[in-house]
């Protein structure tokens, strides 16, 4: 089965490398010091502190695994060749939410970079479906648990 694609844009895909080469240089170094660390102190039978640290290896490898597979099948979204007619991954987009009465602003990401603290959605989200494709406008109704929410959308432009 063929892996699915991953859509990141370039500054996702810079800090996913960063990460990835942080890990692999930095964290695994520090990992093998305190797994040898803890094998000077004896029996490894009742140390917690190596135990401890093999199970910071597992983590570190683990996540350099998901990296690299993430890497592997990433789709870099070039954001200079965007459209910003319309709402696609790569925009920085302007609404404001009819329900609440407030304008928001969103960047699309692809779900690898989605941080809903950074005002990043992904693409595959709910709100995120509902406003890839729309234009400056528009209307925008998103059924999600919290209800019905509509977005009148105001503006696109280039993520900064």
């Amino acid at each position: 089965m063929e892996a699915k694609k991953r859509l990141l844009t370039y500054a996702g895909l810079k800090a996913l490398e960063d990460e990835l080469e942080h890990l692999k240089v930095v964290k695994r170094k520090e990992v093998a010091g305190k797994i040898k660390e803890a094998r000077e102190q004896g029996d490894l039978s009742e140390n917690a502190e190596y135990d401890a640290a093999k199970d910071e290896q597992r983590d570190i490898e683990a996540r350099i695994e998901e990296l690299e597979n993430i890497l592997k099948n990433a789709e870099v979204v070039v954001e200079d060749e965007v459209d910003y007619d319309k709402i696609n991954v790569g925009c920085t987009v302007r609404v404001f939410d009819k329900t609440f009465d407030e304008e928001m602003v969103f960047k699309i990401v692809g779900s690898t970079e989605a941080n809903s603290l950074e005002g990043k959605i992904s693409n595959e989200s709910l709100v995120g479906q509902a406003l890839i494709g729309k234009s400056v406008g528009d209307l925008v109704e998103v059924e999600t648990q919290a209800g019905l929410i509509t977005y009148d959308v105001l503006d696109i432009s280039r993520s900064l």
